[in-house]
């Protein structure tokens, strides 16, 4: 999943992404805005302080890998855990 802030300063950055990702990968990251309900718990429970992040999580909840701020990781690296 993603946490960001849309409008944000990093905006274009993570959009260009995610466009990438869904292209070369076929599937499509979970986006999570920082200031919803939703988002806000989920903050709060992995300690996310800094967007972007993006966070690599088992079904079971545990967090297999976690990147925070720019630059983002390589679309190699997040799929290698979708």
């Amino acid at each position: 999943m993603v946490v960001y802030r849309d409008p944000g300063e990093s905006s274009r950055d993570v959009e260009t992404f995610l466009h990438d990702f869904k292209r070369r990968t076929a599937q499509d990251l979970e986006v999570i805005d920082p200031d919803s309900r939703r988002g806000s718990d989920l903050c709060r429970a992995y300690d996310i302080v800094e967007y972007p992040t993006l966070l690599a999580v088992a079904e079971d909840g545990q967090v297999r890998n976690m990147w925070r701020g720019l630059p983002l990781p390589t679309i190699g690296e997040v799929s290698y855990y979708v």
